[in-house]
């Protein structure tokens, strides 16, 4: 048997990049459609939860957490800088799209706009944002509809664990009551105004440290197809069989 030529190990390397990358374009996959990592771009500012965001693009994700996936997390365009950490009760909505949808709610006038929901292409739940109390009860009024509700400066009145690896405000969120604003000011509970649908209560949920809201179970099902990346990752290995038949024949 010949020895190996310099044109015969290049294709052999070729091969183990082609199945490399496509093990990375995997791993990829599945982590964007865990963490539903999405970008977007305001033309102009819009509320949220806390603070107003300059127009600008922006990455919003869930939070990695098993626990609870009902934490947004607001990125910098080029993801070197949290914006907010926002706790979220679950949206729904009856028709996915393959786009993102990012809905907004009125404000006073002169006001940006606020966001009210995010929905992940193909998804039909999305995440609800929940604002501080004060300001929950003024949009209450505005939009004539409830508000979900928070009380502000969690992180002040939050223990960390020392183990914890977690970000405080984090940490604050998953124990943070969730409460409904009416456009009365009464003020009830989660449950009574945002009910979880049926198959969510089905599925192994864990209820917030108040008791009134379930947070969905640790695997959502997968809404996203699979299908392009599944053959992407074939035609990739047929090449490679195709590589390796003709360096076997180069060496025979």
């Amino acid at each position: 048997m010949k020895s190996l030529t310099t044109k015969t190990v290049t294709m052999i390397a070729m091969v183990v990049c082609l199945i490399a990358l496509g093990s990375a374009l995997a791993t990829r996959a599945n982590a964007d459609t865990w963490d539903r990592l999405t970008k977007v771009t305001f033309s102009g500012p819009v509320e949220i939860p806390g603070q107003v965001l300059s127009a600008g693009t922006y990455w919003l994700k869930l939070l990695d957490s098993p626990s609870n996936r009902n934490i947004v997390q607001i990125f910098n365009e080029d993801r070197n800088k949290v914006y907010a950490t926002i706790l979220a009760i679950p949206d729904y909505r009856l028709k996915p799209t393959d786009k993102t949808v990012i809905t907004f709610d009125e404000r006073e006038a002169n006001s940006p706009p606020a966001v009210k929901a995010w929905f992940y292409p193909g998804d039909t739940y999305g995440q609800e944002f929940v604002y501080p109390k004060v300001r929950a009860v003024q949009l209450a009024k505005i939009v004539h509809q409830p508000v979900p509700s928070m009380p502000a400066n969690l992180e002040a009145n939050t223990k960390v664990p020392a183990k914890s690896v977690e970000e405080p405000s984090a940490v604050a969120l998953k124990k943070a009551p969730v409460k409904a604003e009416q456009p009365t000011g009464e003020e009830v509970e989660i449950a009574e105004i945002f009910p979880v649908p049926p198959q969510l209560l089905a599925q192994n949920t864990s209820p917030t440290q108040s008791g009134s809201q379930a947070a969905p179970a640790h695997k959502l099902p997968a809404t996203a197809s699979e299908l392009p990346l599944v053959g992407l990752l074939g035609l990739m290995l047929a090449s490679a069989g195709v590589l390796l038949r003709f360096a076997a024949r180069r060496v025979s």
